[in-house]
């Protein structure tokens, strides 16, 4: 397919590019987006759909992504599959970039839509093997570089160089600056348009650390009326809403340095306000519980990773987007473990022993992956419904 393409696209093919990680390994490709360099830690996702939704995942902030699907690009872009305003990754890595595009909801195809966003991405270099080296050693530094200028020795000290996630707090990078309202629902693949309803029953706060799109539209179909604070803001101004629940959302970096957070969701306990984390929010529920987490070697990146509820040992296929997960000899008393990845046994859901709170490291709105674990979402929306008949019933009784 790669011959193919430089036949009939020529001009495609007429810049070079290199991927250089910091144990010195060297992949010559083809440049595609923009020209010039990229340095963030090499992942790879094994997910066969979604690339859109994952490039604008701000998860990935800090990280280039390698996608082991190899064809890539076919089905283009368009506005309403981003998962936020912008593309997050650092830089994107493929084995083969698609022909042609042919889907009838297409924009801008993927080279234009990374041109667009200024995103340096690297195609025709042997994925498999990438990520065969990323399994082996765990996820590499490394800088993708094309252009004019193209130099193995400083593309490999770029990545050397580099700082990586560890300790980093990236969320407080990619929240929003303001809080906002959000009053949109679910797409209409029909129509390609968003649903919207004005029918809301519970109030809920939703931490960005780096929230995706698709999560606030699920909360919103399930009759939550939102309020998106940044990652910062202080758990007594969110007391101050008022708020039936508390959401904890997904994001990038080391959730132990996010030391607010923490706080902030202590305090969210010690007030036994329901709280739902998911993936980065989910380790910062489990830090504030006592718990400790840990940098894994190469991290979830995927759609198609199983997860076992430990009551019922019913199974999930669910979408991963974490290089962090919360380590397991640190369990606390108030912490139960609820799911756990059939990969290799880590912990992927909690909840507290003795209040409405739970915790989930996969993605569970599927953006990209399956659907079926967006039942993940049901018992935060039943212990808000919960207390809210109490405090109902309390209010008749005091009248």
């Amino acid at each position: 397919m790669s011959k193919l393409n430089q036949i009939l696209f020529p001009s495609r093919y007429q810049t070079p590019a290199i991927l250089a990680l910091e144990d010195g390994s060297v992949f010559h490709g083809i440049a595609l987006g923009a020209s010039g360099i990229a340095v963030a830690e090499v992942v790879f996702n094994t997910a066969m759909t979604g690339y859109q939704e994952i490039l604008s995942d701000p998860s990935y902030t800090g990280q280039m992504v390698t996608l082991t699907y190899p064809h890539i690009g076919n089905t283009g872009t368009n506005q309403a599959d981003n998962e936020s305003k912008q593309i997050y990754v650092q830089g994107l890595i493929i084995r083969d970039y698609s022909i042609v595009t042919s889907n009838w909801r297409n924009e801008l195809n993927l080279n234009e839509y990374l041109l667009q966003q200024g995103i340096v991405a690297i195609s025709d270099i042997d994925t498999r093997a990438l990520t065969n080296l990323l399994r082996l050693n765990g996820s590499l530094n490394g800088c993708i570089m094309s252009g004019e200028g193209v130099d193995e020795k400083v593309a490999i000290a770029e990545a050397q160089n580099y700082a990586g996630t560890k300790g980093n707090d990236l969320a407080k990078e990619v929240t929003s600056t303001d809080a906002y309202s959000w009053q949109e629902g679910l797409l209409n693949l029909s129509t390609n348009q968003f649903k919207s309803t004005e029918s809301t029953r519970f109030k809920v706060v939703c931490y960005d650390f780096g929230i995706k799109h698709n999560i606030l539209r699920i909360l919103h179909d399930l009759g939550c009326e939102l309020t998106v604070v940044p990652a910062q803001t202080k758990a007594a101004d969110v007391m101050a809403l008022n708020p039936d629940g508390v959401f904890l959302s997904n994001g990038p970096g080391d959730p132990a340095a996010c030391h607010y957070a923490i706080e902030a969701c202590q305090q969210f306990l010690n007030e036994k306000v329901p709280l739902f984390g998911i993936c980065l929010g989910h380790q910062v529920m489990a830090l504030a519980m006592g718990a400790k987490t840990t940098k894994m070697k190469f991290g979830h990146h995927g759609a198609n990773h199983p997860v076992e509820n430990c009551a019922d040992k019913t199974v999930l296929i669910t979408s991963q987007n974490h290089n962090f997960a919360v380590a397991e000899s640190s369990i606390p008393d108030a912490m139960e473990v609820t799911h756990r990845s059939l990969f290799d046994g880590s912990i992927q859901g909690i909840r507290h022993t003795s209040h409405d709170a739970y915790g989930f490291q996969g993605h569970p709105e599927a953006s990209p992956g399956p659907h079926e674990a967006k039942v993940l979402f049901e018992p935060f929306i039943t212990a808000m419904r919960k207390t809210k008949i109490s405090d109902n019933e309390g209010e008749n009784n005091h009248g």
